[in-house]
């Protein structure tokens, strides 16, 4: 097998392009076989195959730094800069990384898991190697796809970069798609390249006009690509630039003559305009096309930044990532290979939001769901499909969702805004100015808070209920169980009424729970009363490690109460009164502890009675490594456990 062979990218180079083409098929069932025993990013992957090996053969990593955007795509690299020998620990506690890591290769510049960042990169890493402070790095290249170039960073800094002129090669992955379509008028993947269809289904054009402007796209492309041609456009321009008179005439003349063809024949010279030279679109599945594009763009980024346009096709070589018409196969869980994962289906939480957020927009037209390229994640499909035209997927561009959120509740509407935990983040100053500031009802729903697992840091959802909490007006919920989610929406509707609401819940199964085991409004509900010397108050997903430390506790004589606390913000103040009247309090929540929910709390009982001490369990202040959540939590000491255990010891100390 050809793949055994490739330790490094230079073991690349000596290989033929028909050796090239069986090591192409070689990695895609590497890919499809070690994605399906440990779960990850497929579509991405073996649609970056042909890319990727180009790259690496016309560029020179690290000397060369290429950067991925978004790093989900980044697994072809990681095989060819000799990370094979440890796919079968992908995602795993201590394993690889699902994301390029500086701590695994020297070839891993960035760890990009959040989209449309690399351009900004790339720029930055620009101005440094020409402030002669990088070593020797000669070329940067910025790798941006799977809808990266619909988020607002990615135009901020093309911008800058056309300005500032720095060499920068970008390479444009246009597969169409980030987890839905792209939503963007800038992709070119709804037309694929000629080579990348059957024979039988290639569509000629047939009016003489077409053939005409067909033929002209292609050769304008290969003579752009010409660095010849270029030299020679440079002099034509300082020629007639310089003729008497007529000069900074002919000179416009011919700068609107150019730009009247590329207006015509190419649509992406939006780029152009923004000083970005534009090439394109190449066939990303042929490699000898793709180097010599590449090649070509080294010489070309002399004067200044440059983007390739390739087309790709998502889930390539892999019919069950093929015919998936939802996402490619974006991501999966563990599967057969042979058969290909079942077809991805809402659970747990998101399943119990995906059926409330229907429940409450047959009942009241106000409302619409607005996400941000993530509508089967969030569980907007069924929304999607009964309400077309009160969905609205803006692309990977959160900022923009939450201030368009805004402007739609300015008009009457009832924004529901679903995202997961850790890509609010991005939107926060128009969390805090655009929707609070004005008191707007708009409604957050965030899925995959608290810790996820696999995905490693930058997917962990610690932060919203600290951050939240502290917006004036800003109202908090966090439901135990599938069924409070469905009311606290209910109520969040009404709530909304006199300014903004987040609803957060964690990633995977939901406890299930009878109609009488609910709470309502901004109420905390009490689970189990104690004998008055232990309160726990626990937050979301954590209620159930509480029932059960408490349940353990209990056969050893231990009576605790417990509380779902519900409303993170603003707390039930009699569910903080009952707290202060017991000898010891804890909370535990699976947000970040220092400025969390849990010092709120201590904070407010201690206004009530100082002597009382109050035990706070929450994530602590760093980056948590990618496991499994489950181990995660054991390892902090929040499961019940852990939550049993740091009980005994306060109590015991006490006695």
């Amino acid at each position: 097998m050809a793949l055994e062979s490739i330790h490094e990218p230079a073991d690349l180079r000596t290989l033929s392009y028909p050796e090239l083409d069986e090591l192409a098929g070689e990695i895609r069932d590497f890919v499809v076989q070690a994605v399906a025993e440990t779960g990850g990013h497929l579509g991405s992957n073996l649609g970056a195959v042909e890319l990727t090996l180009a790259l690496h053969r016309v560029f020179e990593s690290p000397r060369d730094a290429v950067l991925w955007d978004t790093g989900h795509q980044a697994y072809i690299h990681k095989i060819l800069t000799g990370r094979q020998g440890r796919f079968d620990q992908l995602r795993q506690a201590n394993g690889l990384s699902g994301y390029p890591s500086r701590e695994e290769s020297q070839h891993d510049f960035i760890e990009n898991s959040h989209a449309s960042t690399v351009l900004s990169y790339a720029y930055g890493l620009a101005a440094a190697r020409d402030a002669g402070t990088s070593g020797d790095r000669r070329h940067v290249v910025a790798v941006i796809g799977d809808g990266s170039m619909t988020g607002g960073m990615a135009y901020e800094a093309l911008n800058n970069l056309g300005h500032s002129q720095r060499r920068v090669i970008v390479v444009l992955n246009d597969n169409g798609r980030s987890y839905a379509p792209t939503i963007s008028n800038l992709t070119a993947s709804t037309m694929p390249m000629p080579t990348q269809l059957p024979e039988a289904d290639r569509i000629e054009p047939h009016t003489l006009p077409e053939r005409i402007a067909d033929r002209l796209s292609h050769t304008l492309t290969n003579i752009r690509l010409n660095p010849v041609y270029v030299r020679r456009q440079r002099k034509i321009e300082h020629f007639l630039r310089e003729l008497p008179v007529v000069g900074p005439q002919a000179e416009k003349g011919m700068e609107a003559f150019k730009a009247a063809v590329r207006e015509f024949l190419q649509p992406p010279s939006f780029f152009e305009a923004l000083g970005v030279r534009y090439v394109g679109p190449i066939d990303g599945h042929n490699i000898e096309e793709l180097e010599h594009a590449l090649a070509n763009a080294i010489e070309l980024s002399a004067e200044g930044p440059i983007c390739v346009h390739v087309v790709t096709q998502k889930g390539r070589g892999y019919s069950p990532a093929e015919d998936d018409d939802e996402k490619h196969l974006h991501d999966t869980p563990v599967f057969d290979a042979a058969v290909g994962p079942p077809k991805a289906l809402p659970s747990g939480y998101t399943q119990a939001f995906a059926d409330a957020i229907v429940k409450e927009a047959e009942a009241d037209l106000r409302i619409v769901a607005i996400t941000a390229a993530m509508p089967g994640p969030t569980g907007l499909i069924p929304f999607e499909q009964r309400f077309p035209d009160r969905f609205f997927d803006v692309g990977i561009a959160e900022q923009h969702a939450v201030t368009g959120a805004a402007g739609m509740a300015m008009g009457g509407l009832r924004p529901v805004v679903a995202l997961y935990s850790t890509f609010l983040n991005r939107a926060w100053d128009q969390v805090v100015y655009d929707v609070a500031l004005h008191r707007l009802p708009v409604i957050f729903c965030l899925d995959r808070a608290g810790i996820t697992g696999d995905d490693g840091p930058s997917h962990h959802g610690v932060y919203d209920m600290a951050l939240l909490a502290k917006v004036p007006g800003m109202r908090v919920l966090a439901p135990s169980s599938a069924q409070e989610l469905g009311v606290m929406l209910h109520d969040a509707i009404s709530l909304a009424n006199d300014g903004p609401v987040t609803i957060r819940y964690a990633r995977g199964s939901a406890h299930q729970v009878g109609e009488h085991e609910v709470g309502n409004g901004l109420l905390a509900r009490r689970i189990r009363q104690g004998d008055g010397s232990v309160c726990l108050l626990a937050i979301g997903k954590m209620v159930a490690a509480a029932e059960k430390a408490a349940e353990e506790l209990a056969s050893e004589g231990r009576n605790v109460t417990v509380f779902d606390v519900r409303c993170c913000a603003p707390l039930d103040p009699a569910m903080i009164l009952e707290a202060s009247r017991h000898q010891f309090v804890v909370t535990i929540e699976d947000g970040i502890r220092d400025g969390g929910i849990g010092m709120t709390i201590a904070d407010q009982v201690h206004a009530i009675n100082a002597s009382v001490p109050v035990e706070v369990l929450g994530i602590p202040t760093k980056f948590i490594p990618q496991a499994k959540a489950e181990r995660i939590l054991a390892t902090l000491g929040l499961d019940a456990t852990g939550v049993a255990a740091t009980i005994r010891a306060r109590t015991d100390i006490a006695r």
